[in-house]
């Protein structure tokens, strides 16, 4: 699948691929259960376009591509209303099957989300019972940390640290360890290598680490550390 978008780092806004070139591809590595070969030892890496795969001009929401450049997830009508009018934002498989519903605590001091899986038949009156995770922003005090997430029953799980907005942060676990990285994306070019608007960057997941749910905090990052959205208008 191809689709392209301006370099807004160019004058000429010169139209690029946002997956690699399939000269320059690795094939996509599932994770396995079992064993530790070399190949399954390797990290996962998407490109994240904040752009609804819908195709329309102005639209808001998520793209995801896996290393092949087919649509891994996806988000769409992503509503940048008021959490209180938002209601729920699925995320997608590239099919467009829904994995995860993400919702907004609407009484809460520092912006929580909650998970819940999509396929619930209590969609509407999701209970604490149903809930995966919580993800929240973090005190001003905890310096460097954007974010915590505590896994149902659990205390803080996930920490994220860096800065979201500008793409340079590092998803860690309860013991320190990196499970996922975001950082910058260049475009992929034979005489330069450009770097991108915000708009797009890389993803990289540590082996048997949980993608779906890697990408769910993805998708409250940017409400939690958002800032106004902005449309491209020669998106197409």
């Amino acid at each position: 699948m191809t689709a392209a978008f301006p370099d807004r780092s160019s004058s000429c806004m010169t139209t690029t691929r946002i997956h690699p070139s399939p000269e320059t591809t690795r094939p996509l590595i599932r994770h396995r259960s079992g064993g530790d070969s070399s190949a399954a030892a390797a990290a996962l890496r998407y490109t994240v376009w904040k752009r609804s795969s819908m195709g329309f001009q102005g639209t808001d929401g998520f793209s995801v591509y896996d290393a092949g450049g087919a649509l891994a997830f996806r988000v769409d009508n992503y509503s940048r209303r008021r959490k209180i009018f938002v209601g729920e934002l699925l995320l997608m498989d590239g099919q467009g099957s829904p994995l995860l519903a993400l919702r907004p605590q609407i009484f809460s001091t520092h912006d929580q989300w909650n998970c819940y899986k999509a396929s619930e038949e209590c969609q509407g009156k999701r209970t604490r019972s149903h809930q995966l995770f919580s993800m929240r922003k973090c005190s001003v005090l905890k310096k460097g940390h954007v974010a915590e997430v505590s896994m149902a029953g659990h205390g803080p799980s996930f920490w994220v640290e860096g800065c979201f907005r500008r793409r340079s942060c590092k998803i860690r676990n309860s013991d320190g360890k990196e499970v996922a990285r975001i950082t910058r994306k260049k475009a992929e070019a034979a005489a330069s290598s450009l770097m991108l608007g915000d708009d797009v960057f890389r993803l990289m997941i540590q082996p048997n680490v949980d993608c779906t749910m890697i990408m769910a905090f993805i998708v409250v990052l940017d409400r939690i550390c958002s800032k106004p959205f902005t449309p491209m208008m020669c998106s197409s």
